[in-house]
């Protein structure tokens, strides 16, 4: 007899097994229309689930009470449907295509497949695909779950002969299920179904406005030596209008992305030589990097940190050690073997395979492409002896990182194989964790203000208690969580608690920013951990004369460079701010008799450290101010023979068309090294009188 507790604390007794849906029948009429799905202890489930325990129960629909968007859970209750109905489409039109899987994602959903040899589907095709779809949907077929044994399972598919279906099977059977389950969207065995953990909403008639956005070429599991795939986008939303808001953030999106901007400004270069994912910073791209960097290290500087350097390599164990390795295996270069026991391996006649089982154990001497920074800074502290009185040691690193994405989901500067992160590690007393924690959130904050990055929300991850990826003792986890939570309520911002985002080691605060139209990034982070002090045995020596284990406080404000200027670069449309932009000012001459003022006026720009240029080409003024408001420069200063004469500048602002008019150029270089030396996130301080 299940008790049901739903989220204002009432109690529902039910006296049998119980469906989702039945509780929100239980609740009223309108609800139970109103039902997408349930949340089950946190868990998010189909309508259908059945209930025989004691448990609590919230009911999610299109928009919760009081809401002003639509509910993350409906939203990917909806583009999980919404996959599996335009893989249904796409199949009526190309009957022989092969599916792989197709997640819901933050913002849409994608769904993988296999196009038999010479067919191949186009975006001439998705309005043939979008009316199918709207065929799908006007029937309002249920999604049908049914499950087999894993054994009667594997039959089904390898009859079906879909080796891609038959592998997603084979792995969730290697991750512990002893059933496969299928959803179909009608009745089994008779209309379209599909291998899937779900959940999905109860019929095809639920799901709102759609979509189909776009194609892109994948690899099956993101391995560019395996099948090549083709990747359709769409996405779902309970309305048309806030489709089409969606669509047109995605038009604004393509103005200011980043690839596109990088390189027009020249600000970075990815090369297929070079490889995937890793970034080479030209000139231009280089001084925003090197200003981002001045920037937080006069702060650091300030907050009694100590830069250090440390390699970007590591012998195996010393992985092995913090438990980056096999954590983070998957996401890892392979280790490096040392050529002394790769020689030992041949001469023992050891196979290629079973030098890849070694390597994968970490049954080698070798060495590994750094994954993160903490390690090195750990060796450090425990290099010397420290006193309660040292503490905190404050250590501060731009250090570079590798990590292994797969091929399909690298891209531009967000998604990299090697990135510098604006890392530091704190180690401190117990005691004054709560201090330090404050002095971190107060960095990142600054760096947010001066960017005018102002909406953002804060996530505390916490450790998921099922999951064995966490270490350590509940006790250390219970204070790291709990000092993440108090510093997050003195920011004065929503904060959500969300179990599962924590580090392997340690809680988290992440910062979670809205750009100017609307997306979210991840970019700041500070996390709390007893563990890998615990790990590394490291040491202090206290008041009382014992040795007591110190906590370590890990923060990026920035989080890695190339996330950060590239979420800058669409956040500002490539139009930095006057103390970032590679160029500040260029110098535009009317004709050849004011060139020799023009280069006086760059001289003088360049003694006071003001990034500038001329341009005294034979080009006619408004030709020059076209190609020099394609760089979006803040500022260019006109010149002619009567500038020269009155030793003025006639000065012209991005984004404004006309000419501002002229101004003594001692004053606008004033007044410019003072808009540079404030990180005025706006343009005029250079043009107001006065100022």
């Amino acid at each position: 007899m299940p008790r049901i507790t739903l989220p204002d604390g009432s109690i529902k007794d039910f006296a049998s097994t119980v469906t989702a849906g039945e509780v929100a029948a239980s609740i009223g009429a309108g609800l139970a229309k109103a039902a997408l799905g349930a949340k089950v202890d946190g868990q998010l489930s189909d309508l259908s689930r059945r209930i025989d325990h004691d448990a609590k129960v919230s009911i999610v629909t299109a928009k919760a009470k009081g809401a002003t968007a639509s509910d993350a859970d409906a939203l990917y209750l909806l583009r999980h449907s919404c996959a599996h109905v335009m893989a249904e489409a796409i199949q009526r039109v190309f009957p022989d295509v092969q599916l792989v899987y197709g997640p819901p994602l933050e913002t849409n959903f994608y769904y993988d497949m296999a196009f038999p040899y010479g067919v191949s589907i186009s975006t001439d095709d998705f309005a043939t695909i979008e009316a199918e779809m709207a065929k799908i949907i006007a029937e309002d077929r249920p999604f049908t779950r049914y499950e087999m044994p894993a054994h009667a399972g594997l039959t089904k598919l390898k009859k079906e002969s879909s080796k891609f279906k038959l592998d997603n099977a084979e792995r969730a059977i290697e991750a512990g299920s002893s059933e496969l389950s299928w959803y179909a969207t009608g009745a089994p065995g008779t209309d379209w179904e599909d291998l899937c953990r779900g959940p999905h909403v109860p019929s095809t008639g639920k799901i709102g406005a759609f979509k189909v956005l776009s194609l892109a070429s994948s690899y099956w599991k993101g391995d560019e030596t395996k099948d090549r795939l083709t990747r359709v986008y769409g996405t779902a939303f309970a309305t048309k209008p806030e489709l089409d808001a969606y669509l047109a953030q995605v038009e604004e999106a393509k103005k200011r992305d980043h690839r596109v901007i990088g390189k027009q400004l020249r600000l970075f270069h990815v090369d297929e030589m070079v490889g995937q994912g890793l970034i080479l910073w030209t000139p231009a791209g280089a001084i925003i990097r090197q200003e981002l960097q001045d920037f937080i290290g006069a702060e650091l500087k300030r907050q009694g940190y100590f830069q250090v350097f440390t390699p970007q390599i590591g012998k195996l164990d010393l992985y092995k050690t913090s438990g980056h390795f096999p954590y983070y295996q998957e996401s890892q270069y392979p280790p490096l073997v040392d050529h002394e026991q790769l020689a030992q391996f041949a001469s023992e006649g050891c196979s290629c395979a079973e030098l890849a089982n070694k390597m994968k154990a970490g049954d080698i001497n070798g060495y590994l492409l750094r994954p993160m920074n903490c390690p090195h800074h750990i060796k450090i502290y425990s290099s010397q002896q420290r006193s309660y009185r040292d503490l905190p040691v404050r250590l501060c690193e731009f250090g570079t990182v590798y990590r292994w994405e797969q091929s399909g989901e690298v891209g531009g500067m967000t998604r990299v194989r090697g990135f510098t992160q604006d890392d530091a590690h704190l180690f401190v007393r117990e005691d004054q964790v709560a201090e330090e924690l404050q002095g971190c959130l107060s960095l990142v904050k600054l760096i947010f203000e001066t960017l005018g990055m102002t909406d953002y929300r804060v996530r505390v991850g916490l450790r998921d208690p099922n999951d064995a990826k966490y270490i350590g003792e509940p006790a250390s986890w219970d204070k790291a969580e709990q000092a993440c939570r108090d510093a997050a309520r003195t920011l004065g911002v929503p904060f959500t608690e969300e179990p599962g985002e924590a580090a392997f080691y340690g809680a988290k605060i992440d910062f979670i920013v809205r750009d100017v139209i609307g997306r979210s990034w991840q970019l700041g982070t500070v996390q709390v951990d007893y563990n890998l002090p615990n790990r590394f045995g490291l040491e202090y020596i206290g008041s009382d004369n014992k040795p007591h284990r110190p906590v370590m406080i890990h923060r990026a404000p920035f989080g890695s460079f190339e996330r950060f200027i590239g979420c800058l670069i669409e956040h500002f449309a490539g139009a930095f701010p006057t103390w970032l932009s590679p160029e500040q000012v260029r110098v535009l001459t009317i004709s050849e008799k004011s060139e020799a003022y023009g280069k006086e006026v760059l001289a003088l720009l360049k003694s006071r450290n003001i990034r500038a240029t001329l341009d005294d080409s034979n080009e006619r003024i408004q030709a020059k101010i076209k190609v020099a408001t394609d760089w979006k420069i803040p500022y260019l200063l006109v010149v002619g023979e009567r500038d020269a004469e009155k030793r003025e500048v006639s000065v012209r602002a991005r984004g404004i068309t006309e000419n501002l008019g002229a101004m003594p150029v001692e004053a606008f270089v004033e007044r410019l090294t003072s808009e540079i030396a404030s990180r005025a996130k706006d343009l005029g301080v250079a043009t107001r009188q006065g100022a």
